[in-house]
């Protein structure tokens, strides 16, 4: 450090410690936030200075006087386990606080009658671009949004995902009807640096603006159920394992860490739950079978 140069604050000590830990963007921003919370709930005492009974009121004061969902704590005790074991070194600190129980929710998973509908529903060519590229490589919105000309593949039928999720590469699906809609896209409105561009010059479309594209199409298609954007990713994987593709291979082509996460879908899929008949109707079927006599 030069003389007469401040040494950084707290707040730019830990985001410089995230940037070269190697987080995304996205998560330093998020965990900036909560740290913020966190240091302004107990200001004027320093976070050196807390101890485990503390952090336990904090995770409480959220969950109880805040209402916050079990998931959105569950990412402020990230942000404050990185402050401290990160760059403070002290994992004690954490280590007998448990984490709040998520609910375990299944995804909602639309069916391809449905899908369909919805892609219809939007005649501007680049909306139902930007939800069949979605669905077609069952991509994160933000991995939409982001994607650039160049990181589509017409040749192998393959999009590129750079730094998706935790920061990894991957290649992904890219069915023959998107890319038909990509390609009359790209004749109407030509190829630039992103694939979809925002309305400010040099910038991509939004996360919100897609997911917004997303809701006008699900009303428009006349489906009541509660999806959303990313139920494109969870109707490309549920797909697949209804069709016999080996879950292995969807968890590459989701970009999964591990496999617990991609294993969710097997409790939606409905295959294997068609054929299984209720008791109830082996029940009927012996009322209606003629007797004997």
């Amino acid at each position: 450090m030069e003389r007469g140069t401040r040494p950084p604050g707290l707040f730019e000590t830990f985001r410089r410690e995230m940037r070269l830990r190697g987080l995304s963007q996205k998560t330093i921003k998020s965990y900036q936030s909560c740290v913020r919370s966190f240091v302004r709930y107990f200001s004027p005492r320093h976070p050196r200075e807390l101890d485990v009974e503390d952090i336990r009121t904090y995770l409480l004061f959220l969950l109880e006087k805040k209402k916050l969902a079990s998931s959105t704590v569950n990412q402020v005790f990230n942000a404050i386990r990185f402050l401290y074991v990160e760059l403070y070194k002290r994992p004690w600190t954490l280590r007998d606080i448990p984490r709040p129980h998520r609910p375990k929710q299944l995804p909602v998973v639309l069916s391809q009658d449905e899908l369909k509908r919805i892609f219809d529903a939007k005649e501007n060519l680049k909306h139902k671009a930007i939800l069949m590229v979605g669905y077609s490589g069952g991509l994160r919105v933000g991995e939409v949004v982001r994607l650039k000309d160049g990181e589509i593949d017409s040749e192998r039928r393959l999009i590129f995902v750079r730094g998706g999720k935790g920061a990894k590469d991957r290649y992904t699906l890219l069915g023959e009807a998107t890319l038909e809609v990509l390609q009359n896209y790209w004749r109407m409105h030509g190829k630039g640096k992103w694939l979809f561009p925002g309305q400010r010059a040099g910038e991509h479309l939004s996360e919100r603006s897609a997911e917004a594209i997303f809701e006008t199409a699900l009303r428009a298609a006349g489906i009541s159920k509660s999806a959303s954007f990313h139920s494109l990713r969870h109707a490309f994987a549920t797909h697949l394992l209804e069709a016999g593709v080996d879950i292995r291979y969807i968890q590459e082509l989701l970009g999964h860490s591990s496999l617990k996460t991609t294993e969710i879908y097997l409790h939606v899929t409905q295959k294997q739950v068609r054929q299984i008949r209720s008791p109830i109707d082996q029940m009927f079927r012996d009322e209606e079978r003629p007797s004997d006599e």
